[in-house]
């Protein structure tokens, strides 16, 4: 149990890109204590939560996937890209992006 329990651990706090991200810069950040890693490729980023958050917290959880691209990036996310693969999930988001160099 205690392997099991060390597995799953472990494996929640890794974060790999989709393969249309492979390649892409990584950029791992905390914001309000919440874990994220951004993969930045030209004009897109994913965006990855780390962790279990309640059903409460996750309600923000889009607004900060938002901040991290931005902040990481250098780029500004434009308005209502946000797309997740399962509409409502908190756990990955892809965004597009308008950056300064293009």
């Amino acid at each position: 149990m205690r392997m099991i329990l060390s597995l799953v651990l472990i494996l929640s706090a890794c974060a790999s890109p989709s393969p249309q991200f492979f390649g892409a810069t990584r950029y791992d950040t905390t914001l309000d204590g919440i874990r994220f890693v951004v993969f930045h490729d030209g004009a897109r980023a994913q965006v990855i939560r780390l962790g279990y958050l309640d059903r409460q917290t996750r309600a923000r959880i889009p607004e900060l996937m938002v901040v991290a691209a931005e902040q990481t990036t250098g780029c500004r996310v434009i308005p209502n890209s946000l797309r997740s693969r399962i509409p409502g999930d908190t756990g990955e988001a892809q965004l597009s992006l308008r950056c300064p160099d293009g």
